[in-house]
């Protein structure tokens, strides 16, 4: 059954008789692939298309779809009893004018039915409907003359009631509760219907049950984008039965800048019987030009594939291969720059580090005792003096050139804080001062000069 209606797929679409081959197809029609295949173009076997669809068979239900099944009528098998929370209709004629009986009357716990202030109760718990009929006469004739009786089962409690969705099982099976699972798998509506009423009917007299799709799970296609170098994406998506290949790209919002506009509908022969078929898609056809040739109808199971951007793709592969080399050249470069550093400045501090400025102001380059208080500023100092003189100390220093009695109170504090540390200026040789001299001068900055033009211009 399954392998018919499967099969009836691709007589509905008008499927191509031959076999394709592997590869990427070009930019071809459908009659061309046809013929490449040597099968004869045959109008009435055109895939279907936009403005030529077809209508797909009858639904086949399988996992994971969800059923909405609806009992219209439950009556349970004879002989029934009453019991607790049935609902009866009463309908009862030759009553009082001001208090009929006409109505839904629910039995009360301990099988009793509550007829009305006027009548009383009656017990019809335990008894079928016939005695409880007869029961309802007789405690009624001892208040009306001639009272005539219609008793009926509305709602049985004790009865599970089947309404809403139901999910078709991995086993291919719906729960139906109290009353069983159903194998519902490669059956049309109708047959689902049917298998589901012979369930019931073994706990019911006559069921009757509507039974339609809520939700089409099965039946899917697929879009695959291929991701030059950086993962494909695949998409799933339901089949409704009036999609094309413009709806399907309208899914995944358009091609993106790794997509080409090479593409085609890659369509699965039914259960593996025959060849696979390749449809190209002109897709600057469909969307610039209006054309409806290529724009054919997606079947379930269908792959809408698009093909990667060759450029794209190509420049992935090179950043591949180059990217390992890169990372090792650039740690090279580091570890290079990092030794020409530390032999250009003996003392391992570079001069533009900015901790420089004001001690250099002061004390002059040639003096080693700037050397010396850069060393303990950048070492020993609080960190938030560190930080201010990094920040600030450029500036400070082109206030400073030409005010000598502010700086001479700076040298003055800046030789305390060299006594207090008891730095010894006989340290630093002549080779070292020289080196730190020349290494100033290449790559002394020129944000101190401005600076310090700027100081005289304000002044």
């Amino acid at each position: 059954m399954r392998l018919a209606v499967v099969a009836s797929y691709a007589l509905a679409a008008g499927a191509l008789t031959g076999c394709s081959t592997f590869g990427r197809p070009q930019h071809l029609t459908a009659e061309a692939v046809m013929k490449d295949a040597s099968c004869p173009a045959d109008p009435q076997k055109m895939p279907a298309k936009e403005l030529a669809k077809v209508t797909l068979p009858p639904y086949v239900i399988e996992p994971p779809d969800i059923l909405l099944i609806d009992a219209l009528r439950v009556v349970p098998k004879p002989p029934f009893r009453i019991q607790s929370f049935d609902t009866l209709q009463v309908i009862v004629e030759g009553t009082l004018l001001e208090q009929p009986i006409n109505g839904l009357y629910v039995v009360e716990p301990g099988g009793m039915l509550d007829l009305g202030p006027s009548y009383g109760k009656v017990m019809v718990g335990g008894q079928s409907l016939e005695e409880a009929q007869d029961s309802v006469f007789r405690h009624l004739k001892r208040v009306l003359k001639e009272p005539q009786v219609s008793l009926t089962l509305a709602q049985a409690a004790g009865q599970q009631q089947i309404s809403g969705e139901h999910l078709v099982g991995p086993d291919g099976m719906v729960n139906l509760g109290t009353y069983g699972t159903v194998y519902v798998t490669g059956m049309t509506l109708q047959e689902a219907k049917e298998a589901i009423e012979k369930q019931l009917a073994k706990h019911l007299d006559a069921p009757l049950v509507s039974v339609d799709v809520f939700s089409y799970n099965s039946k899917v296609y697929y879009v695959v984008t291929e991701g030059a170098g950086f993962g494909d994406n695949v998409a799933r998506f339901p089949v409704t039965g009036n999609e094309t290949v413009l709806d399907a790209i309208s899914q995944i919002n358009g091609l993106s800048r790794l997509s080409s506009k090479q593409m085609w509908i890659a369509r699965p022969a039914p259960s593996g019987v025959g060849c696979d078929q390749i449809l190209p898609v002109d897709i600057e056809a469909i969307m610039k030009g209006g054309s409806t040739a290529t724009n054919y109808q997606i079947l379930p199971g269908d792959r809408v594939f698009i093909a990667q951007d060759q450029w794209i793709a190509f420049e992935s592969v090179v950043g591949k291969i180059t990217g390992p080399f890169e990372r090792m050249f650039g740690f090279a470069l580091l570890g290079s720059q990092t030794v020409q550093t530390i032999n250009r400045f003996p003392f391992g501090f570079n001069p533009n580090f900015g901790a420089c400025w004001v001690a250099r102001e002061v004390y002059g380059i040639h003096n080693p005792k700037w050397l010396m208080f850069r060393e303990w500023l950048l070492t020993q100092a609080p960190s938030w003096l560190r930080e201010a003189y990094i920040a600030h100390g450029e500036e400070f220093a082109a206030w400073i050139h030409d005010k000598p009695v502010v700086k001479a109170v700076v040298r003055g504090m800046m030789d305390t804080v060299l006594w207090w540390t008891g730095a010894n200026p006989e340290a630093y040789s002549n080779e070292s001062l020289n080196a730190n001299v020349s290494a100033h001068a290449e790559t002394e900055p020129n944000a101190n000069t401005e600076a310090r033009a700027a100081s005289r211009e304000g002044r």
